[in-house]
């Protein structure tokens, strides 16, 4: 067996973007072009607090594993909070940062982390990245939204693990939205049809724009939204609009724009990632409030796209309660957590634990409120015959 030797690499420009894109398969979010494309626009880079510090695995010439990690000097882009633990290190007079990360930037998606075909590679990589806390004096690693199967490596290495809730949508085989639509109880079936009616009264029309149909005048559209959604929550904007025509270019089997349109006018677009078997919700905005308009923009359109693609899921992103709703029901994600001070490193654990127990009640709540019928089976009972009548009524 050929003897694996790990390497440091502080740009993706050191290593072929085919071997890299062989490695990490049809999963966009990580591929050499989307990585790349946040350093090299500045978005994911030093001077934004994203220092690289790939950890990559070779047989020879010949790459077998890889660990997307950064050294950071905040928490800024993560969605996996840890503000609290840096202010505690901060009351006690230490430093928090800088830390290690291991994560796609500002993409709350789960994959894999300890990119390796076999558990030995992958076994390798983790050890290495814990091993690059100690060398550099860094407080802690942090394994952000890995799959399952790591996420338990991590744990049997002794890293801690957080819990949390995402939103997403699973495609059994819908033959069209309205079968989909069939699928929940009446009250939420009603509320969509009525959102997605009153949208087509409004005057607003929508169309999707794949990769390259998306010209410049799209791209330009889309960031002015993007921002807008920003500064609406008092926040920055971490991407630019060079980073998002160049996903365009370099990636455009894998990207569609939604565009809101009216009277000819466009009012609104939000932009999702897409693979063969899933969708990634990721960035919307809007030039004016039209009701409904946030909701068929960032998820009926998406589903809509996904029983078009056969895709079987789309991935809300983090947060957003109003998502149940829609038909994206709550999954638990997880982050691995490895603190090198003792004292601290206890602590985070007892919080972690509580909070696992606060997200595994959550999640219970939230699966009870399913807006799909066998969750109401006793109230789709009693209005059966005012639905099927609703219904006939084109309500």
């Amino acid at each position: 067996m050929a003897r694996t030797s790990l390497r440091i690499v502080d740009s993706l420009s050191a290593v072929p973007a085919s071997a890299w894109d062989a490695l990490v398969g049809d999963r966009p979010l990580l591929s050499h072009a989307f990585l790349h494309a946040l350093h090299e626009t500045g978005c994911a880079a030093p001077q934004t607090g994203w220092t690289p510090r790939y950890l990559t695995a070779w047989h020879g010439a010949l790459l077998v594993g890889a660990m997307p990690l950064y050294v950071k000097t905040h928490s800024y882009g993560e969605y996996v909070f840890d503000w609290a633990w840096a202010d505690a290190y901060r009351r006690h007079g230490r430093h928090y940062y800088p830390k290690l990360v291991s994560a796609v930037p500002f993409t709350p998606a789960t994959g894999p982390r300890l990119i390796a075909a076999d558990a030995a590679t992958r076994g390798e990589l983790l050890a290495g990245a814990l091993s690059l806390v100690a060398e550099d004096h860094l407080s802690s690693l942090h394994i952000l939204f890995p799959q399952a199967d790591e996420a338990y490596a991590c744990a049997a290495a002794g890293m801690l693990l957080r819990d949390s809730v995402q939103f997403h949508w699973t495609n059994p085989g819908y033959r069209d939205f309205a079968d989909f639509l069939s699928t929940m109880n009446h009250t939420k079936r009603k509320r969509i049809s009525q959102e997605r009616r009153k949208l087509g009264a409004a005057g607003v029309t929508f169309r999707r724009l794949l990769g390259r149909e998306i010209d410049g005048r799209h791209w330009s559209f889309f960031f002015h939204c993007y921002t807008t959604t920003y500064r609406r929550h008092h926040s920055t904007p971490y991407l630019s609009l060079a980073f998002f025509e160049r996903i365009g270019a370099t990636l455009p089997d894998h990207v569609v724009l939604v565009l809101g349109e009216r009277g000819g006018r466009p009012v609104c677009a939000a932009l999702d990632v897409f693979s063969a078997d899933t969708l990634w919700g990721r960035y919307w905005g809007a030039t004016e409030f039209v009701p409904g308009l946030h909701f068929e923009a960032c998820y009926y359109q998406a589903i809509d796209f996904c029983i078009e693609r056969r895709i079987g899921q789309f991935e809300g992103g983090a947060q957003g309660v109003h998502k149940l709703a829609r038909g994206l029901l709550p999954v638990t994600t997880r982050s691995a957590h490895a603190i090198s001070d003792p004292d601290f490193a206890r602590a985070i654990a007892r919080f972690a634990a509580d909070e696992r127990a606060e997200v595994a009640h959550a999640v219970e709540e939230l699966e009870a409120a399913s807006p799909f019928k066998a969750a109401f089976a006793a109230e789709e009972d009693a209005s059966r015959g005012r639905g099927d009548a609703d219904e006939r009524a084109g309500v």
